[in-house]
């Protein structure tokens, strides 16, 4: 029998959205072979290059951290969200947002991160600690040059100078994601012999002063619709939807965050280990220092055992939090990228994950500012 005409428009659908589909693919070929477009940020990696121990800034206590929101001319470190108006009138004077649920994710419109004064950064801390995870779109930022990117970084704390990773030759503060159809430095990482390369963390956890506010932009991507997008997940959220009694078990625990696979893995491949890798140890629930906000406070790219536990009860409390943030897609939110967008998010509230879901010939790079914040205060003091 003929096709009907319903079935005709069905199959012209189907045929246009494949030659779509294909036409994109080799418009990203074509990008490929033209090489980086931010060759500057292209990563460097020097085997020589040693950074020294991380050392504690400011002070961690609870008594001192109010302290330093009533004593604003401390020289301690002072989260920026502290400082910030409320109402955010110098962020949001001419800004629209769209919500991407009611947990977390918001796309901020009509807002140059590159133009806002210290009160505009303040309440940029502030907005990212109350939605955990923002998207700025049509920025100038990538544009604006590697020291006025560091300097509006540095407003949110002490840059974190990544031990393994590929940086900018004379800016160890960049952290630079980079792949295209040789280098993928990332999909080694997390071994190839795997069905799904989501891996669920939050940066750099084994720091004694984990980060606070990050900025991740956007160089290289895949055509919009293509791939390349970052999953984020609430940690308040997902510490919300447990049972008070589970709560309970969990308030006051520690767990200990490594950073030794990350530093084996780059020597056998003959990369750099800037800094000796750390073991430290963090409360399985923190408390955000600006908005009061319990939050769970694991990963499993950096979490690795519960202090105190035997193996197995270790093992089964922490597969079972991972578990939990995994599935919890109604608190995940989904970062696309388009030219011109840039992320900022709070490392201490939100877990991520790349996504590797673009052909392996696609070029993807991006670039990281990550500074550093206050010692994590555990839900309950010990």
């Amino acid at each position: 029998m003929p096709p009907t005409a319903t079935e005709t428009v069905s199959v012209l659908e189907q045929q246009t959205s494949t030659l779509t589909l294909n036409a994109s693919r080799e418009e990203n070929k074509t990008e490929e072979v033209k090489g980086p477009s931010y060759p500057f940020y292209y990563p460097y990696f020097d085997v020589n290059e040693k950074f020294p121990p991380t050392q504690l800034f400011g002070e961690s206590s609870v008594s001192a951290l109010i302290f330093r929101v009533i004593h604003t001319n401390s020289t301690e470190h002072v989260d920026a969200g502290s400082r910030a108006d409320k109402a955010k009138p110098n962020l949001l004077k001419n800004a629209t947002l769209r919500h991407l649920n009611p947990y977390i994710g918001t796309v901020v419109k009509g807002v140059q991160i590159s133009q806002l004064s210290k009160e505009g950064l303040d309440e940029l801390a502030l907005l990212a600690a109350e939605r955990k995870l923002l998207l700025f779109r049509d920025q100038d930022f990538k544009d604006i040059g590697p020291e006025r990117q560091i300097e509006i970084a540095k407003h949110f704390g002490p840059i974190q100078r990544h031990p393994t990773s590929g940086n900018v030759k004379g800016y160890p503060e960049f952290h630079v994601v980079y792949r295209d159809d040789k280098e993928n430095r990332f999909k080694e990482y997390f071994g190839r012999n795997r069905v799904s390369n989501v891996n669920w963390h939050s940066d750099i956890t084994y720091e004694k002063q984990p980060p606070c506010t990050t900025i991740f932009f956007i160089l290289d991507q895949p055509n919009v619709g293509l791939g390349g997008d970052t999953l984020f997940s609430s940690q308040v959220e997902a510490y919300n939807r447990l049972s008070p009694s589970f709560k309970k078990v969990l308030e006051g625990l520690r767990a200990v965050h490594s950073a030794v696979e990350q530093a084996e893995h780059s020597r056998k491949r003959g990369g750099p280990v800037r800094r000796e890798p750390v073991e430290t140890e963090h409360p399985l629930v923190r408390v955000h220092p600006v908005t009061g906000e319990k939050a769970l406070f694991v990963n499993e790219g950096f979490t690795r055992r519960i202090v105190g536990f035997k193996d197995e009860e270790s093992k089964l409390l922490l597969n079972f939090l991972f578990d939990h943030i995994k599935k919890g897609a109604d608190f995940h939110a989904r970062a696309t990228y388009k030219p011109g967008t840039v992320v900022v998010w709070d490392n201490r509230v939100t877990v991520h994950s790349a996504t590797n879901d673009f052909d392996d010939n696609v070029r993807r790079h991006a670039v990281r500012l990550t500074p550093q914040a206050e010692v994590p205060i555990p839900a309950t003091e010990p």
